[in-house]
């Protein structure tokens, strides 16, 4: 089936659980019964170790992204988190040099004091990646497209550089969603997304899951930090992002042309000196995203002519745009990254990160447009 088709049924609950409900219904028990004997006749023991809508939830992604499994957890960052924590004190990781903030933070104040080596290398160069493997190199991280300089990485190519390695790859999709993309289908082991962003789609509620393309000890091993760590999400959130990712190809691919659209008309205009969005064909990653993308995303950023307080005044003056964190809700987000990133960011501070959301492009634009009137004069 096509995914549209795909997603529809993925969320649709079993008639004979629900009693012919549509729509599934909230399983907010904390604890579930335990039969005579002391078996548990319908599965669930406790909500941290299982729980319906979570179940629910994790078979819909693990579908969608073609995958075996999937663990889900509170947050996207406490998704990352699970699979570093499923490795051992002394094993090396890849990861991307311009890889989102919170997971560089996450390596060296948590994972580097534990015990965890890791090299943040450009991933988009397959021979920095192949110099970075070490005989302890246990896992290559890639986020393709990254967040939020929309740099692309070649899913197979690293795939293969960290099988031949004996490590594993796990590819960050939150940016395209399975809508877009499929790296468990070009070779990676592990899928991570933040379903708080496209996956939920509305802004919400914060979540993360990590899909696996087959059973392994790795996978394993995540799945029991979730159980015994606990970083779960609630009913009500896995509810929520159940409900939200019904309408996940609709909205993706709305997106995602409104932004191939600004990216085509910001391109053009005098006031910015750059245009990130993969979508272009003067983008250096263009040629490897069109062979593992059905499209390019609904998130952008340009880099304003001018400094860090150009940006910030332009980013001050839109009023159709909201100024706010995140991406992947249906109303369009701007943000001003360096700002907010940890010292010593590789965020340029003249960049702008555009969350594309459903208003119409040329409504749009013409908040942008009159945003950057008077930059880099």
């Amino acid at each position: 089936m096509h995914i549209e088709s795909q997603i529809i049924r993925a969320t649709a609950p079993s008639s004979a659980e629900n009693m012919g409900s549509v729509v599934p219904p909230i399983y907010l028990s904390s604890t579930f019964e335990r039969a005579a004997d002391g078996t548990y006749p319908h599965e669930y023991i406790y909500s941290r170790s299982g729980n319906p809508n979570r179940q629910a939830l994790e078979a819909a992604i693990a579908t969608l992204e073609r995958g075996t499994e999937a663990a889900a957890f509170a947050s996207g960052s406490a998704a990352t988190m699970s699979v570093f924590q499923a490795l051992k004190a002394g094993d090396h990781v890849i990861a991307p040099q311009n890889v989102y903030f919170g997971v560089q933070e996450m390596l060296r104040q948590i994972f580097a004091p534990w015990g965890l080596a890791f090299d943040l290398v450009d991933t988009t160069d397959l021979a920095a990646v192949q110099q970075a493997i070490k005989a302890n190199t246990r896992l290559i991280l890639i986020e393709t497209p990254s967040n939020p300089q929309l740099a692309v990485t070649d899913i197979r190519a690293a795939a293969h550089l960290a099988h031949e390695a004996g490590a594993s790859l796990a590819c960050d999709n939150t940016v395209a969603s399975p809508v877009l993309q499929n790296p468990l289908e070009h070779g990676a082991d592990l899928v991570i997304h933040a379903t708080t962003k496209y996956l939920a789609g509305h802004s919400d509620v914060i979540g993360g899951i990590v899909v696996t393309r087959e059973l392994s000890p790795l996978f394993n091993q995540i799945r029991l930090i979730q159980g015994i760590g606990g970083a779960v999400p609630s009913p009500f959130d896995c509810w929520l992002a159940l409900r939200g990712l019904q309408t996940l190809a609709c909205r993706v691919h709305t997106q995602a042309a409104n932004a191939q659209r600004l990216a085509e008309l910001l391109s053009q205009h005098g006031a910015v000196e750059r245009v990130l969005y993969p979508g272009l064909a003067d983008h250096p990653g263009h040629a490897i995203a069109a062979q593992q993308m059905s499209g390019y995303g609904g998130l952008l950023s340009i880099l304003v002519k001018g400094n860090q307080e150009t940006a910030l005044a332009v980013a001050a003056k839109v009023k159709l745009f909201t100024r706010a964190t995140s991406f992947g809700g249906p109303h369009s987000l701007i943000e001003h990254r360096a700002s907010i990133e940890a010292p010593g960011t590789q965020t340029p501070v003249n960049l702008l990160r555009l969350s594309v959301g459903l208003e119409h492009p040329e409504d749009l634009m013409a908040d942008l447009d009159q945003a950057l009137q008077g930059a880099g004069q």
